[in-house]
């Protein structure tokens, strides 16, 4: 193996550790928001509420993940892996202060939700950062293979999981009398990928190389990629909770950015990459949404078996990894939109399945085809995007990652709580009719409005009742996972019509991006 072969690959795995951060935090945070007896009991959450915090450390990753692409091929990957650590360590003093706050005398429950919210804020501009890095350092490296790669490097993501995730079952007693230890497992990993990557070799990107221009790499986002991606950054930001804008404003800043956006690249983007990106937001909910909820979700069937709820996560996320190492030879012999066909119906019917399935033999059968079924979705559309819009750099890519990640943390999410809440009101009204009406309160969300359960009128009601009501709410909310096939089928038509595509072309093959601009430059009068 020669100098530069060890080198890359010494890259490769500090960009892999990387990711394994990021999905740390994802899944401590998943622990804190879902165990009951955690973050919703000291700060008083109902699952749409819940939701919304949760979905805080996920919609930012959007915001740095699009702007860094706009300038890392000038500021260099460097700058952008330490400011991610940055974002880190800043994560983990807000949280400590938030546990100080609920726990000193005359808890402030407001002011803790506040430093946990902008905390994880901070924490998704820093997940934001490391794919805004990783996602095109491993494309340039292996760029004759960027699907495989991708896949490999996207491992990183579960494995994070389950290392976390068996890190949190292991320490539940313990974060039950003292949440920050979970905190801290951030630590670890963060380190190792500072340490690894601060002296790495970085590679000159793709795009850079064959002499792209940076108005040819906009152009391929264009005007329709940025309106898609400004309307979700900007929906967010006027939120209540953050700057509370009117509508109108809302829409007068997207339309400004949009038209900027568009005048300057003077297009209205590669229809390829646009599909692709109106096919994240099912996506990401499907994978992101999903796993952020399922611990909450699987939390009584599992109990009734004997485990601890989490097993879920951390089962598919192994079932991800160990897929994801393999990806090479599945891809070739699948192509990566068959792939991504075949991988929407195994979603469909394992999410179907786990919203039926009781006894422990029958949910991890059902949470291998769930498994399974997710398993290649998020890189290998990254893969698709690499290898058909090359022009677009390190833009194609984070884009597309920051349109799923802001669909799952905005749209995804919550959508799924209110899944919950609708699947549990719906049992409540049939067994005890008239009855949710009393105990029930209207909210705010992203899609209008939603119904909970109010705990405050629900105390009103004598024990018996009470026990009767949280006996039929809390299983019946497993059944929001067969609603949750609306994403993954979805997905599928978009895949099959993708397929076709390809199809009436002759077959999916991968642009060569230094061979075009090889052949352009070559022709007469250039």
């Amino acid at each position: 193996m020669s100098t530069t072969d060890r080198q890359n690959l010494f890259t490769f795995w500090g960009c892999f550790i990387a990711l394994v951060t990021t999905s740390t935090a994802f899944i401590t945070r998943a622990f804190l928001v879902n165990i009951g007896s955690l973050w919703p009991a000291e700060l008083g959450l109902d699952k749409v509420q819940a939701g919304e915090l949760f979905g805080a450390g996920i919609w930012p990753f959007a915001i740095s993940i699009i702007l860094f692409s706009l300038i890392i091929d000038r500021i260099g990957y460097r700058v952008a892996m330490f400011f991610s650590f940055g974002c880190y360590a800043a994560y983990t003093l807000l949280a400590l202060f938030a546990h100080f706050l609920l726990h000193k005398a005359g808890a402030d429950r407001e002011a803790a939700y506040r430093s946990l919210y902008w905390g994880s804020v901070i924490l998704g501009l820093g997940n934001g950062t490391v794919e805004a890095f990783i996602n095109p350092v491993v494309a340039t490296l292996f760029r004759r293979q960027k699907t495989k790669w991708l896949n490999i490097l996207h491992a990183g993501w579960p494995a994070g999981l389950v290392l976390g995730g068996v890190a949190a079952i292991a320490l539940q007693a313990s974060a039950e009398r003292d949440w920050r230890i979970l905190i801290y497992l951030l630590a670890a990993p963060a380190v190792v990928y500072v340490a690894m990557l601060r002296k790495a070799v970085f590679p000159v990107n793709e795009r850079v190389a064959a002499g792209t221009s940076y108005r040819e790499m906009l152009a391929e986002f264009g005007a329709g990629g940025a309106a898609i991606a400004a309307f979700l950054v900007v929906r967010q930001l006027g939120e209540p909770s953050i700057f509370n804008w009117s509508p109108a404003l809302t829409w007068a800043i997207v339309a400004a950015l949009v038209v900027a956006y568009g005048l300057y690249s003077r297009s209205l983007g590669r229809p390829m990459l646009l599909f692709l990106c109106l096919v994240m937001l099912p996506l990401a909910t499907t994978e992101l949404g999903t796993d952020g909820a399922i611990t909450g979700i699987m939390e009584e069937p599992l109990k009734a078996a004997g485990r601890h709820p989490i097993w879920v996560l951390v089962y598919t996320s192994a079932v991800m990894m160990v897929l994801r190492f393999c990806a090479g030879p599945i891809v070739h012999r699948l192509s990566p939109v068959g792939l991504l066909a075949v991988c929407s119906a195994l979603a469909i019917c394992g999410l179907f399945a786990l919203s039926q399935a009781s006894g422990l033999a029958l949910i991890f059968a059902a949470a291998t085809l769930y498994g399974v079924g997710k398993t290649f979705f998020w890189p290998t559309m990254l893969g698709i995007a690499a290898e058909q819009c090359p022009k677009g750099g390190a833009l194609t890519l984070n884009a597309l990652a920051g349109i799923g990640m802001l669909s799952a943390g905005i749209l995804g999410t919550p959508l799924i709580g209110a899944m919950q809440e609708d699947s549990a009101r719906e049992a409540i009204e049939l067994q005890k009719p008239g009855l949710y009406a009393k105990i029930a309160r209207e909210e705010p969300y992203f899609f209008g409005t939603y119904h909970a359960i109010d705990p405050d009128k629900l105390k009103t009601l004598d024990p018996l009742h009470q026990r009767d009501i949280q006996a039929i709410a809390t299983p019946a909310k497993q059944g929001a996972l067969a609603r949750m096939t609306v994403f993954p089928a979805a997905m599928l038509l978009c895949y099959l019509a993708l397929a076709l595509h390809f199809r009436a072309k002759g077959g999916y093959r991968p642009v060569d991006l230094a061979g075009a601009e090889k052949a352009r430059k070559s022709e007469p009068g250039m």
